[in-house]
């Protein structure tokens, strides 16, 4: 398996190349629900619907506090092995002994101080909102194997009247290791309460990114909010 290699001059390149990527690609980065704050590992699982949410998960590391890890398929991560520069370790998921090597690497993980191991258990890049979901079973062995806390979080991108994309973030109800139906039932539940939001009241902007013409132009002449 491939291992992270967080840190080092490389590794603090690499986060800011993807801060400014990411405040030059969007309006903000914004959450709805609690963030726990860093402490004893957790796992956290999320939907995977757009080839930015690696970036998403650096930015959200960094404003929670968290020291955040990533698994990844072993063949993309080979491809964009700077990837593991900001925490992406790798599975190949058809290989039994992979599979258990990475297990076993990610319960080491989680026993770091503020560690989060973030898991896509859908495997793939899906359009989001689509439901039922099709989760695959290794979120559940992972954490049964670490006995860590679990988070749902949804992620959304979407235009709200502005030049720019915002990225937002459905936090869920944080609970023990459980079998696939809770797992299935919490990330649902965030995906259908981001699946209907309409705007961006609720939500704290926790990454600010660019401004677009309008927000520059109104800044100019003294109408920003």
């Amino acid at each position: 398996m491939i291992h992270a290699a967080k840190g080092g001059p490389l590794g603090w390149a690499w986060d800011r190349y993807i801060g400014w990527k990411f405040r030059s690609a969007f309006r903000g980065l914004w959450v709805r629900g609690t963030l726990p704050p860093g402490g004893p590992g957790r796992l956290v699982y999320l939907n995977h619907s757009n080839w930015w949410d690696g970036f998403v998960l650096n930015q959200l590391c960094q404003a929670a506090g968290w020291d955040g890890y990533c698994l990844m398929e072993e063949e993309n991560l080979r491809r964009y092995r700077f990837l593991t520069r900001i925490g992406a370790f790798s599975v190949r998921r058809k290989d039994a002994t992979s599979s258990v090597a990475s297990l076993r690497y990610a319960k080491a993980l989680l026993r770091r101080p503020r560690a989060v191991v973030f898991v896509f258990p859908e495997g793939e890049h899906r359009p989001f909102g689509v439901l039922p979901l099709r989760l695959e079973r290794g979120v559940e062995l992972l954490a049964r194997v670490s006995k860590v806390e679990c988070l749902p979080i949804a992620v959304r991108y979407g235009f709200f009247e502005h030049e720019r994309p915002d990225v937002l973030l459905e936090v869920g109800a944080p609970h023990p290791p459980g079998d696939m139906t809770v797992f299935q039932d919490g990330l649902e539940t965030v995906v259908r309460r981001l699946a209907a939001v309409t705007s961006l009241e609720g939500f704290t902007r926790r990454v600010s990114g660019a401004r677009g013409v309008a927000e520059r132009w109104d800044a100019a002449r003294g109408l920003a909010s």
